[in-house]
């Protein structure tokens, strides 16, 4: 690629003095903070002309991407119908529109539990009906019989240049909806109620909330939270519909900088959820919802270190209470209490097992779902309430393992693939007889399907389509082991496409990290993706301490003082490839965001030798200026991740030796890319400008690019999305050097 005879913009200096336990930092670039200021927008559009300037040769190859993942992607298209109540409800996709219309059909009687699936081209006379399952009924291209249109984002959308759906929920009577827009991207909203039964909306209109917002089961009243000048949600509100918001009643408040709030809802609709919680521990108060305007009682009284969750239960004619904790269980256990006294004494269901990681339980009327983790990866096991010839029948699959077993008989479903993800979706209703979940793997797109629990049945509802000549016979996915210098085994999951690798012929490659609060980054499918994997060039996910991969204890040796784990592990990932011939340092690139954005830029400190390109998304680059401001969004949260260091000088210290804007060394660093929003709230867009004006002092090739009307998550809108894919995925080929396709 050409340089551009554009001059790179070079921020001025501007010094700030930072003196913390002694230590004395000069901050040149701290006046790029001022989001309001003429000044830095300028410097901001001044970085993306730039950007454009150098990346203009690749603008080809970027409308190649883009009319490649349109092209495999079936643009008018229908999620699985979901029941709830006397409803179906699905979303629908309308090519050319780029948001979603949200929708519903009448079900046909009380035992239609089969949704309709949507063929979209049935009426186009094209081919399609390879993704319907025989089973389910078809319909045309306008949408289920009976159709009623709840939301159009696309016209909610209009005339705004970024476009987010919060919270969505229908009253149990099925006559008002509740939803909640961010137009700004900085994750506050604004919640409406609409009249269902006549299309209007109510007046009330409630603005500055935070994500959560429900009905409780009346509809009379709606709970949601607001969030404090940190951007923390600490308070939940309580609002009668038709009422004016300002004499809404404040429920809870969590004074505890440490904690969110949210608000939640029983799948069994007995009860009402307050849930806060810190990275290391949490409450839950509870509120059956006949008396919604009641007073929430305490389940178990926080107790620092201890995390749990709790799901309602009826078991042997008694409300009981699941609860999924860590005391004095590292990876979790499940055990249940009465409802009427949580304190009481705890009956245990699962008992702890160093090698599966619990990560919840769901409770249904007639059976529970268990979702863990083992040796990476995602399993789901089911254990029936009913006959103990039910409970034999429950599912097809293998006995679950000693940790995943005891006395609800729970019994593991069974996938084929080596790499693979599962996990529950949509299930509201209480009394269902089976259990939608989805699947995929880094070959098999996205899969969902229905169990019939009394008898083990799946039913194939949907998969992906993905249009074009897709063969997943072409791409090989396999899991390799790295050894860290501390002798542990790290894990790496790869896929490529297997006529356009060979074997100790260092291949193009894409190392893909993140590594903090306990996030598995899951082998998932990508149509995008395959626009890079048919250019030959092999995907790697590098599953280093600091996620939650390998249960608790593999996220508990890569956060605080043992952070920098994560960093060798993605070096030593990246070592690996190198060494057994799968790759080499001219055509390895580097991925990570947000928390994987700080890991992008601690590796190029670490090891820039290693690396042809490095891609930073939203990247967590300052983080001690920023953990060390309490004022700054979510900063006090962070310090059970990351450590305290405004009162810790240990910890001060140690950020300070990894972070990636003060360890900016006089090296050769490797082509790198920056890519932040101007409304980002979770990690704002100074950190990464300021990483990247450090960076050109030391004569470093960085590309800074700043969507200026989008938050943490980019831009909205699909269309809008995919070229900012595309945008990503050319620079990433160029780097790597894959560009031609075979």
């Amino acid at each position: 690629m050409t340089t551009a005879p554009l001059g790179p913009p070079l921020a001025a200096k501007k010094p700030v003095e930072r003196l913390h336990h002694n230590d004395l930092f000069v901050d040149d670039y701290e006046w790029l903070r001022d989001k309001e200021s003429p000044e830095v927008l300028a410097h901001l559009e001044a970085e993306n002309v730039y950007t454009d300037a150098r990346t203009r040769a690749l603008a080809p190859l970027r409308e190649q991407l883009f009319s490649e993942i349109k092209a495999r992607t079936r643009e008018t298209d229908l999620s699985v119908p979901v029941r709830e109540g006397q409803w179906w409800y699905y979303t629908r996709t309308v090519e050319g529109q780029e948001y979603g219309i949200h929708c519903r059909a009448p079900i046909s009687g009380p035992d239609d539990w089969a949704p309709p699936v949507l063929d979209p081209e049935a009426e186009a006379g094209t081919p399609g009906a390879e993704e319907t399952p025989a089973a389910a009924s078809v319909v045309g291209r306008a949408g289920l019989p009976g159709e009623q249109v709840l939301l159009d984002d696309n016209a909610e959308a209009a005339g705004h240049d970024f476009y987010a759906l919060g919270s969505f929920d229908v009253s149990a009577d099925a006559t008002r909806l509740l939803y909640a827009v961010d137009t700004e991207g900085d994750e506050r909203y604004t919640i409406r109620v609409r009249d269902l039964t006549t299309g209007e909306n109510f007046a009330d209109e409630i603005t500055e909330t935070g994500e959560d917002a429900l009905f409780e089961p009346s509809g009379r009243y709606l709970f949601y939270t607001t969030v404090d000048d940190a951007w923390r949600p600490d308070t939940v509100w309580r609002h009668e519909v038709g009422t004016d918001p300002a004499s809404d009643a404040q429920v809870f408040h969590e004074p505890d900088d440490r904690f969110w709030v949210g608000i939640g809802l029983t799948r069994s609709r007995k009860y009402l959820l307050i849930e806060a919680g810190s990275s290391v521990t949490t409450e839950t108060r509870l509120l059956d919802t006949g008396d919604p305007t009641g007073d929430f009682a305490i389940v178990w009284a926080r107790r620092d270190g201890v995390e749990y969750d709790v799901e309602h239960a009826v078991l042997a004619g008694e409300d009981r209470l699941l609860i999924v904790h860590n005391d004095h269980a590292v990876n979790f256990e499940l055990v249940d209490v009465a409802a009427a006294d949580p304190d009481g004494p705890r009956r245990m269901l699962l008992p702890h097992d160093e090698s599966v990681r619990l990560e919840g339980v769901d409770a249904f009327r007639d059976f529970v779902i268990a979702e863990y983790r083992r040796d990476g990866l995602t399993q789901i096991a089911i254990a029936s309430l009913g006959t103990e010839a039910e409970a034999s029948a429950a599912t097809a699959g293998t006995d679950a393992p000693a940790g995943v077993a005891g006395p609800l008989a729970f019994t593991e479903l069974a996938f084929d693939e080596p790499l693979f993800t599962a996990g529950t979706g949509a299930n509201p209703e209480w009394e269902q007889p089976t259990i939608r979940f989805g699947y995929t793997s880094f070959v098999t797109p996205s899969t969902v399907y229905d169990l019939v629990v009394a008898t083990g049945e799946r039913r194939l509802l949907k998969q992906q389509a993905v249009r074009g000549a897709y063969d997943p016979a072409r791409y090989e996915q396999r899991r390799e082991w790295a050894t860290a210098a501390d002798g542990t085994r790290v894990p790496i999951s790869l896929v490529y496409r297997s006529d356009l690798v060979t074997p100790g012929e260092p291949a193009p490659t894409l190392l893909y990290g993140y590594g903090s609060y306990e996030i598995s980054i899951d082998p998932t499918f990508s149509i995008s993706r395959l626009s890079l994997l048919d250019r030959g060039l092999v995907y790697a996910i590098a599953h280093v301490r600091g996620g939650g991969e390998l249960g608790r204890l593999w996220y508990e040796h890569g956060k605080e003082l043992e952070k920098r784990n994560s960093f060798t592990d993605f070096i030593d990932c990246a070592r690996h490839l190198i060494d057994t011939g799968m790759t080499a340092p001219d055509r390895l690139v580097a991925e990570g965001r947000s928390a994987g954005g700080l890991l992008m830029g601690a590796v190029a400190n670490l090891a820039p030798e290693l690396f042809s390109g490095i891609l930073s998304g939203v990247p967590f680059v300052d983080p001690l200026t920023s953990i060390l401001d309490p004022s700054l969004p979510l900063t006090v949260i962070e310090w059970d991740e990351w450590g305290d260091p405004l009162h810790d000088p240990e910890v001060y210290a140690y950020i300070k030796s990894y972070s990636p804007v003060e360890n900016v060394r006089d090296t050769h660093y490797p082509r790198i890319l920056a890519v932040t929003s101007l409304n980002d709230t979770r990690v704002l867009y100074v950190e990464p400008a300021k990483w990247v004006a450090h960076l050109r002092e030391v004569g470093a090739d960085v590309l800074l690019k700043t969507e200026m009307s989008a938050g943490h998550g980019g831009v909205s809108g699909r269309y809008a999305r995919w070229r900012e894919i595309a945008f990503d995925n050319a620079w990433i080929l160029d780097a790597a050097g894959a560009y031609p396709l075979p």
